[in-house]
């Protein structure tokens, strides 16, 4: 059968390739001494905390599963509107919000709402591997811009002003980032933006891992910038929910009538069961909760990373937020008579039972001299990796 021309633009998520394979060998070793340990894939290994759990399973029991209005619940929304309020100090209004199946569903409706075909999206290499077919599928063409370590890994004002051209719509970014775990500085941020509004142009902005920010100077919500800035943000990463496909997307109101329109057809609602459970989060006990996880976070960052340098894996920016380490991996390809990342990737896969992902995923830039670790795995997990690590590289 004839597929759409649009499948030949679409690049295999090479995450999810790498986990199948890894996954295939766990199965091979589980019963071994050395079991697989996987620091591929960016999911905490917390589950939802016990509040969001009851309040799911109050929802099921109460019939609370039937549609909801495309945008979300009004007291969900009211909630997250709150909660900018409380942590960053920030109006958000409540008819702004818009919740949707993930915040990989809120990239998809933002394009095609504001992407024509034929428009350019300035974005940073590396970055997600996903930001580009979202802006493909929505008839646009995206346009990666090599970031250094010098500058974060992210774009700048004055290299988005440099590539800007007559085709040019806007910019996506993210901040933390995956797959660096840096930030955009707010200052920076700040110029970036008001370029690209005094350009006619759109700011979208990837804030997934904002509420896993380590450092004060990052920690800020581009929203409080500008009512023009459109964030994209999930309950994936900071509210651990990852298989519960909830996200949200703040646009101002024009941008989010439309995209009202476009989740009405596109899939009717989110998972009413999830917005229901997702009201628990904001609780004063699973907000503790979270903070507590997010130190832990910061503690597994500020042991790995240390590891990885020590043994050669020089990690060139320490991140500040999220749970990745971006590891230059040029002399452990060296010590391991390899080419690149990719294939490195698959030797430690075989030889050291970890996975990890290799920069393949994240852009064409400098990527095969890199590959992502994930720290989301707990601290013994992390351990026992680095031992093995050693070991190998040694």
């Amino acid at each position: 059968m004839r597929l759409a021309r649009l499948i030949d633009q679409i690049e295999p998520f090479y995450v999810m390739e790498v986990a199948k394979a890894a996954s295939a060998l766990a199965r091979e070793v589980a019963h071994t001494d050395r079991p697989m340990i996987f620091l591929n894939i960016g999911e905490p290994d917390f589950t939802a905390p016990p509040l969001v759990q009851e309040a799911a399973a109050r929802a099921v029991s109460r019939g609370l599963t039937q549609y909801t209005h495309a945008t979300g619940l009004e007291a969900l929304r009211e909630r997250i509107s709150g909660w900018y309020a409380t942590r960053f100090g920030v109006d958000v209004p409540a008819r702004r919000i818009v919740i949707t199946a993930g915040a990989s569903a809120a990239l998809q409706l933002a394009c095609l709402a504001l992407v024509e075909p034929g428009d350019q999206i300035l974005m940073p290499d590396p970055s997600y591997p996903c930001n580009c077919h979202f802006v493909t599928v929505a008839g646009g063409e995206p346009i990666r811009i090599p970031a250094t370590a010098a500058e974060r890994f992210q774009l700048t004002a004055d290299k988005i002003e440099a590539h800007w051209g007559p085709k040019t719509r806007g910019v996506l970014l993210a901040s933390p980032s995956n797959p660096t775990g840096t930030s955009i500085h707010p200052d920076e941020l700040r110029r970036i933006h008001e370029f690209v509004k005094a350009h006619d142009g759109i700011t979208m902005l990837d804030e997934i891992y904002l509420g896993l920010s380590y450092d004060d100077t990052f920690g800020h919500t581009a929203l409080g910038i500008d009512d023009q800035v459109i964030s994209i943000n999930s309950f994936s990463k900071y509210f651990n929910m990852t298989g519960w496909r909830l996200g949200w997307i703040v646009a101002p109101d024009e941008v989010a009538l439309g995209i009202e329109k476009l989740a009405q057809n596109l899939y009717i609602c989110p998972s009413t069961i999830a917005q229901h459970a997702a009201l628990a989060c904001f609780e004063p006990d699973s907000l503790a909760e979270y903070e507590r996880r997010r130190a832990e976070f910061k503690a597994r960052r500020d042991w790995f990373i240390p590891q990885l340098n020590a043994m050669g894996l020089a990690v060139p920016v320490m991140p500040d937020g999220a749970f990745y380490a971006w590891a230059d991996c040029t002399d452990a390809c060296r010590r391991l008579g390899v080419k690149d990342s990719w294939e490195l990737t698959f030797e430690i896969m075989k030889r050291a039972h970890v996975a990890v992902t290799p920069g393949r995923d994240f852009g064409v830039a400098q990527t095969a001299n890199f590959i992502r670790f994930s720290t989301a795995s707990s601290m013994e997990h992390l351990q026992e990796a680095v031992q093995r690590l050693r070991a190998l590289l040694a």
